[in-house]
């Protein structure tokens, strides 16, 4: 296979990952990484996630990519079971977290997606102030005095870039943010209960250059911190964020694997005509 011009995607730097799927799911990740062995999505009779298996390395930022309605966001979405609310839903094969199914009997789905986190293609600020949106989860997950919730307001706000251009009308409502600012907002709320992973479903999709700009730093500062996976339609975005791309099509999983190698030199003849836009 013929290599891609590495001109054309920025890549930020070539990662030392594996991206093989741990035999033993109790030992994947030093008791924190996530992965997926023969998972499947149904809605109803449709397998929208077709037997995937993938895992994804602690600490470092993976990017789905793929045409629309591929299932980059029902597997992102299935992670942290925000698709447990679709009736028609439901799961064949097995996702591990920290070596415990995510779809087991005795999973409590609330400590989930405390340690899963989620920020969403649009921003989603609940209207209330920008303080309360930060103190919802410390509020809901943990009994904290009223000196540790400003503690966590403040050192979350600080992660998500947002703390200096906020912190004088804390008590003002959120949704008088601009968009960037209110996904940064988004970020914060997710960030304060101190998750270990965080899922981003096309986060900047409805943001303007700059505004872009700022989450894709925000991604690289957190990088390390947090396992992050994030889908995105924009090719050059996952180049110049992720550590580790995944490359799905109709459902499957095509090709994964460190983003320097799959965009310049893929595998697969189906990743090479997506990413030189040959079709999608």
């Amino acid at each position: 296979m013929n290599n891609i011009p590495t001109s054309e995607f920025a890549v930020r730097r070539p990662p030392a990952v594996s991206v093989k799927t741990p035999r033993n799911p109790a030992q994947a990740g030093n008791g924190n990484q996530l992965m997926a062995d023969s998972f499947s999505v149904y809605y109803g009779p449709f397998e929208a996630v077709k037997k995937v298996s993938c895992a994804f390395p602690v600490g470092e930022v993976t990017a789905l990519i793929g045409p629309s309605g591929c299932g980059k966001s029902t597997f992102l979405r299935a992670i942290n079971r925000m698709n447990d609310l679709i009736p028609s839903c439901h799961v064949k094969g097995l996702l591990y977290f920290g070596g415990k199914r995510i779809y087991g009997p005795k999973l409590d789905v609330t400590v989930l997606r405390r340690r899963i986190g989620m920020v969403f293609q649009k921003p989603n600020p609940f209207p209330k102030s920008i303080y309360d949106n930060v103190a919802y989860g410390p509020r809901l997950h943990a009994s904290c005095s009223r000196r540790d919730l400003d503690e966590r307001v403040e050192t979350s706000l600080r992660k998500a870039a947002l703390w200096d251009e906020v912190k004088d009308r804390l008590q003002a409502n959120a949704l008088g943010l601009s968009g960037g600012q209110q996904q940064r907002l988004c970020l914060a709320r997710a960030l304060a209960v101190n998750p270990e992973v965080l899922l981003m479903d096309e986060p900047t999709s409805a943001l303007d250059p700059k505004a872009t700009a700022a989450i894709e730093d925000l991604i690289d500062a957190l990088r390390g911190a947090y396992t992050i996976i994030i889908v995105t339609h924009n090719m050059q975005q996952a180049a110049r964020v992720s550590d580790l791309t995944a490359f799905l099509y109709e459902g499957s999983l095509i090709e994964v694997g460190a983003t320097s190698q799959l965009f310049t030199n893929p595998k697969e003849k189906r990743t090479e005509d997506y990413i030189t836009g040959r079709f999608g």
